[in-house]
């Protein structure tokens, strides 16, 4: 393997860019696998995300193995695992980061822009076949949707891996609610701490002896000044406004190969967005696969590398990988206890979906299947919230696809926000949690509402999935009723009989007991890191306060459910395998590690 480090890249207003190149010795034009973004293309994985790497061998060892893994890095490819089969691979430190100059602006136009710059240049190379893929998780993914739909001529395919598609609702507000993702530790953290001049006061490469964020020292002003901060932005930017439809794909227009790949797991980052991006990408040639596990691992493990080389194997070198018989859409069908099937559908939501309404009950606090009146529920929002379960279920039942909440709603004050949790629940009436992307106790999903953003775009809005403008805010009148439709993220399982399905409506972030991540001391709580606890964005005489819950007849509250018929020849677990731990099927990234 040859490789060239700092190769300097112009962007089309003189900005440089840095990027290292991992290509084989031999001669010859390759395809090229490219990423580009802002976590430092210098920093190992080992160190700059000890815990993560460590969590990730101790249940994948097939991960460090075939490989020195001297060149890992935070979610990227090994280029030793893809430049003996023939690819060239290229890092990218994008504009301000790393060892790349100018202003970091993070998923900004500008930077869409250069990505499309960056794959020009990897396409006109002599060690090039002219086909560039690009492959990244999370940001490296978030970014491909904007590139794409910007065209660049040599672009060939995108594998898109964990990636949000907008970053007002996938990412930064959830239903118009602050995430500490985007108004917390992120940031400062994992982006500030590697951008660009920060130099010897940042990590050094363990390959190059290079600082990551260097080569240069800046002062402390200076960086501030080379950077767009971003908890001002979203704190600045409470509606969806130009700030997030400028970082928007033009979905419509992307029209390479597409592979979009989502977690169950995911609800706060690492979900919606690859459904919803699958869905509006203009390309005829699109597929969707949907697995569990943690966010990381999947990606690394011999299944996930074996589908990224049969995807971009066969759109960048016309191989004969076996692409041509993938189903549009591939699920891993999840069962509790971190069980996974997989089945190939053709369109989401599924065929044959039958779309249940449970109505909330206030007496008894039930789902029931037909529409009930009863006495208002008041909770505190800082409180427990209220539960709604249904009966125990009779048989073996699957819900998969996007689920949707009809609450009517009052609160004491000018605003509520609403968090929704949907929960399973064993026959003795225990939680069953499930390993998150970043939690490894999640609940099965999660939906969120501003009440002052509760109006609705009728023309994108869908029964299961309304779709709320967030152009303006609309404060309630303290103890005046209003109706609110609140999107809930997509989820799979498969409902063992004797189980129940819950939906909790709570005015703050679900929580369930402390728990930890292995080789980590941070505390978790069953949403980290996505949730809502900024006071500049939920301020106590707002939202600390009392939500009532209204039940009539004539205004159904209801829980609406995917559920999907059991078909000839689906392929089912078998439990009492599974119950004598002899059934090893298990999704990538399904860790052992802080399973419930």
């Amino acid at each position: 393997m040859t490789i060239d480090w700092d190769v300097p890249i112009t962007m089309d207003d003189g900005v440089v860019l840095r990027a290292d190149v991992f290509r084989p010795s031999e001669p010859g034009a390759y395809p090229v696998v490219l990423s580009h973004g802002p976590y430092g293309k210098g920093l190992a994985f080992q160190e700059g995300y000890a815990s993560a790497w460590q969590q990730m061998i101790d249940a994948y060892p097939e991960v460090a193995e075939g490989t020195s893994n001297r060149y890992q890095v935070w979610e990227l490819v090994d280029p030793e695992k893809w430049v003996p089969d023939g690819y060239v691979c290229v890092r990218i430190d994008s504009r301000g980061a790393g060892r790349s100059e100018g202003v970091l602006d993070i998923l900004s136009a500008r930077e869409a822009a250069d990505l499309c710059d960056c794959v020009e240049w990897a396409g006109t190379r002599d060690w090039s076949n002219g086909r560039v893929g690009i492959l990244g998780i999370s940001y490296f993914a978030m970014a491909q949707w904007q590139a794409a739909s910007l065209r660049p001529p040599h672009l060939a395919a995108i594998c898109v891996w964990e990636g949000a598609a907008d970053f007002y609702r996938d990412a930064y507000r959830h239903g118009g609610i602050g995430s500490d993702f985007g108004l917390g530790p992120w940031f400062p953290n994992q982006i500030a701490a590697v951008q660009h001049g920060v130099g010897k006061r940042g990590p050094v490469s363990p390959v190059t002896g290079e600082y990551v964020a260097g080569p240069e020292t800046l002062d402390d002003d200076t960086l501030a000044a080379n950077r767009v901060e971003l908890a001002e932005q979203v704190l600045a930017h409470r509606l969806d406004d130009e700030y997030y439809r400028s970082r928007r794909a033009d979905f419509a227009a992307i029209d390479v190969p597409v592979l979009s790949s989502g977690n169950w797991g995911g609800a706060g980052l690492h979900l919606r967005g690859n459904i919803e991006g699958f869905l509006a990408a203009g390309s005829s040639r699109k597929w969707l696969e949907m697995h569990g596990g943690t966010h990381f691992s999947p990606f690394y493990t011999d299944e996930g590398v074996a589908l990224q080389k049969r995807f971009l194997g066969h759109f960048l070198k016309g191989e004969e990988t076996g692409w041509e018989q993938q189903p549009p859409i591939e699920l891993k069908v999840r069962h509790p206890g971190e069980r996974f099937v997989s089945r190939a559908e053709t369109q989401w939501p599924l065929t044959g979906t039958e779309w249940r309404r449970y109505h909330l009950d206030p007496n008894g606090r039930t789902l029931s299947p037909e529409p009930a009146g009863g006495p208002s529920i008041e909770y505190r929002t800082t409180g427990p919230g209220v539960t709604f379960l249904t009966a125990a279920f009779s048989e073996e039942t699957e819900v998969t696809g996007p689920l949707a909440a009809r609450l009517h709603l009052s609160s004491a004050t000018t605003d509520a926000d609403v968090f929704l949790a949907v929960r399973l629940f064993d026959p003795a009436g225990v939680e069953t949690t499930f390993i998150g992307t970043n939690d490894p106790q999640v609940p099965l999903t999660l939906g969120w509402l501003r009440a002052s953003h509760r109006k609705l775009d009728p023309e994108r809005s869908l029964p299961y999935r309304p779709y709320h403008r967030h152009d303006e805010s609309q404060p309630l009148v303290p103890d005046e009723i209003v109706e609110l439709d609140v999107e809930i993220w997509p989820t799979c399982i498969v409902i063992p009989r004797g189980y129940r399905l819950g939906l909790t409506v709570l005015g703050r972030d679900y929580g369930n007991a402390p728990h930890y991540v292995p080789h980590s001391g941070t505390a978790l709580t069953g949403v980290s890191p996505f949730s809502h606890t900024h006071p500049a964005d939920r301020p106590s005489a707002v939202f600390d306060t009392t939500n009532t819950l209204h039940f009539a007849l004539d205004r159904p509250s209801y829980l609406l459910v995917p559920v999907i018929p059991r078909r000839e020849g689906t392929p089912r677990l078998d439990w009492f395998a599974h119950l004598r731990g002899t059934d090893d099927r298990r999704a990538p990234g399904g860790d052992d590690a802080g399973r419930p």
